[in-house]
This record gives C-alpha cells, sequence and structure tokens, in this order.
C-alpha cells in the first residue's frame, strides 16, 4: 500500500513539473485569435417587374450595400422604378450614402447625405440630409425609420417595416408596409405638413439557394392628406393596386 502512494505522489509531483512547459508548448502551436476585418455584403431585396390595374408595366429596384467591420460600415441605399414606354425617365425614390454605427445587437444608427427625383439631365431633384435607425424590433420585424432633411429645410419621415413569415425552410412569406410623413410644409416641394403616402404588399418567396430567391406577390398603394386631395383635382389616380414578380439576391 505504502509503494502504491509513493508512485502515485511521484507521478503527480512528475505531471505537475511538466505541466507549464506543455501548455506553454501548446499555446504556441495555437492559431492566433483573428483581428479586426473588413467584410461587404450586396442586397437586391427587389428587383421585380410590376403590372398594375391600369395596365401599367414597371421596373422596380431596391438595393442596398455596406462595407466594414462589426460597428463602423459605410452603407450604401437606392430604390427606384421606371414605368415602360411612358417616355418618361426613371424616378428615384432615395439614393443615399450612409455611416452605419453598431449601438447594440441588433440595431445601428446610420447618417449620410442622398438625393430623389427624375434620372435626366433636366429633371428636378431633391437633395438632403438622412438620419435614421435600421434593426430588428421584437417578434422579428425588420424595421428601417429614417428623417429625411432637404436643401429648402423641408422634413420628412419614411418608415419601411417587413416580416419574414417561415412557411419552411425554403418558402416565406413576407408582409411589407412603407409609410411616408411630411413634418412640415415645404413650398419648394409641394408638400405640406402631414401623411404622405402609404404602400402594404405581401410577397411570397422560394429560395432555391439562400442567396436566390424568385418571389411573386402583391400591393396596395395610395397617396394620404393633402397629396391625395391634389391628386383629386389634378384627375390623378389616388391609389394603386399591382402583382409583382421578381427576385431577391445577395453576395
Amino acid at each position: 500500500m505504502n509503494k502504491w502512494i509513493r508512485s502515485l505522489a511521484t507521478a503527480t509531483i512528475s505531471l505537475a513539473w511538466m505541466t507549464p512547459f506543455t501548455a506553454a508548448a501548446a499555446e504556441e502551436s495555437w492559431p492566433l485569435p483573428h483581428g479586426s476585418y473588413t467584410t461587404g455584403k450586396l442586397m437586391a431585396d427587389r428587383l421585380e417587374a410590376v403590372r398594375t390595374e391600369n395596365q401599367q408595366h414597371k421596373a422596380v429596384w431596391d438595393l442596398q450595400g455596406w462595407y466594414g467591420g462589426d460597428y463602423h460600415r459605410v452603407m450604401v441605399k437606392t430604390e427606384g422604378e421606371n414605368t415602360q414606354n411612358d417616355g418618361a425617365a426613371s424616378e428615384i425614390d432615395r439614393a443615399e450614402v450612409l455611416y452605419d454605427y453598431l449601438i447594440s445587437t441588433f440595431w445601428s444608427l446610420q447618417a449620410g447625405a442622398g438625393l430623389k427625383g427624375t434620372l435626366s439631365s433636366d429633371g428636378q431633384r431633391e437633395h438632403y440630409v438622412a438620419i435614421g435607425a435600421q434593426g430588428l424590433a421584437p417578434y422579428w420585424f425588420e424595421v428601417d425609420n429614417t428623417i429625411l432633411i432637404n436643401e429648402s429645410g423641408g422634413l420628412q419621415w419614411i418608415s419601411e417595416t417587413e416580416y419574414d413569415w417561415v412557411l419552411s425552410q425554403r418558402s416565406f412569406l413576407q408582409p411589407r408596409m412603407e409609410l411616408s410623413i411630411n413634418l412640415n410644409d415645404d413650398e419648394r416641394f409641394a408638400r405640406q405638413a402631414g401623411f404622405n403616402r402609404l404602400r402594404i404588399g405581401i410577397r411570397y418567396r422560394y429560395e432555391l439557394h439562400r442567396k436566390i430567391a424568385p418571389y411573386v406577390g402583391v400591393y396596395w398603394d395610395s397617396w394620404l392628406g393633402a397629396n391625395r386631395q391634389q391628386a383629386r383635382l389634378e384627375r390623378e389616380p389616388t391609389q394603386e393596386t399591382a402583382v409583382v414578380a421578381g427576385l431577391r439576391i445577395w453576395f
């Protein structure tokens, strides 16, 4: 018994003496933890063909890309549409270059500059400063809220909300809502304070690949407030219903 105890004690002392050298050798062979790095992503959330109830055909784009690290990024956003065979240039709903800073696990603050208007040499364009927040709200709603301040002092708030209802590992139903509100009167761009525009839609998306997903859907779009009254006076449509088919793709 005493011999067994002495053998165990000798082995324990030897192991304790060798451990620092073994650990040091192991640490030297371990890979170093990664340092700071930069990466990027380009998302075409909507590349779609639209057919309205008035038999108009439109091409719509909604792109968003970013490049940077975990906390600091440069982000580009652009949305717009082109009505086919009407002789008019494409309309840019927004085109922005932003600084994006991560403030929590699911939210980031954004600030930058942008423009919107007609994509032509003689078209009217509006330049503005954009300040907003983008992220994931409770219950997994994707939210993008932005305040626009243009060169004439006009203030506009734009809110976009989406939700992915998972039907299976590859198929999703996505309700989407976009609301814009004029926060003050803007004579230069003929805007009055109040609700401006509301668009509600839903799309069914099937992922052929995680990065490629065709979809079909429908939306309802309506002018609100003073813009609705102005459209009626000019005998223009105050609302629009359309079916869409498109592709969602990212790199």
